[in-house]
């Protein structure tokens, strides 16, 4: 019988993962598009505020404590050779290399590059049109990565 405890550690990390997916699917679907209709200036400055108030200990908490409660959840399942191991195996490295790794590698310098523009300058305009291009795709990849980790734990948890 798998007990309880790990059970709820599934249903939880499911939730978290998909919190996310939906995190960074509004960003694919509409807040990008939404910036990138505004004057380059207007576009850089509105999202340097969102990379600012965006690192709050909510945020980060949901990201990462997610990240590590899915690779706890993947050592609790391979050691006591729960049902949906599988399952749980595949959804975490999906959140942890899709989402987190992803996160780090490529959007969080992208904001990094970002921060250092003045938002009315050449320059500017110039990494802000990369940008566009460049983080909405690696943001996509992010959402694909957390809504698969969210759907594979989910179906861990048939298996429980």
């Amino acid at each position: 019988m798998t007990e309880t405890w790990l059970v709820a550690l599934t249903f939880g990390t499911a939730l978290g993962c998909g919190l996310i997916a939906g995190v960074f699917f509004a960003f694919s679907s509409f807040v990008m598009k939404a910036l990138a209709r505004l004057p380059a200036p207007q576009g850089i400055a509105a999202m340097q505020s969102i990379n600012v108030v965006a690192v709050t200990p909510l945020f980060m908490t949901a990201l990462f404590g997610t990240a590590a409660a899915c690779l706890f959840l993947a050592v609790a399942s391979i050691m006591g050779q729960q049902p949906g191991t599988g399952y749980v195996i595949a959804g975490s490295l999906s959140y942890v290399v899709g989402t987190v790794i992803v996160t780090i590698v490529f959007n969080v310098p992208q904001n990094n590059r970002l921060a250092t523009v003045t938002p009315a300058s050449v320059e500017g305009a110039h990494v802000w049109t990369e940008y566009l291009r460049s983080w909405t795709a690696w943001n996509h990849v992010r959402t694909i990565g957390a809504l698969i980790a969210a759907t594979l734990i989910t179906a861990a948890l048939r298996q429980q």
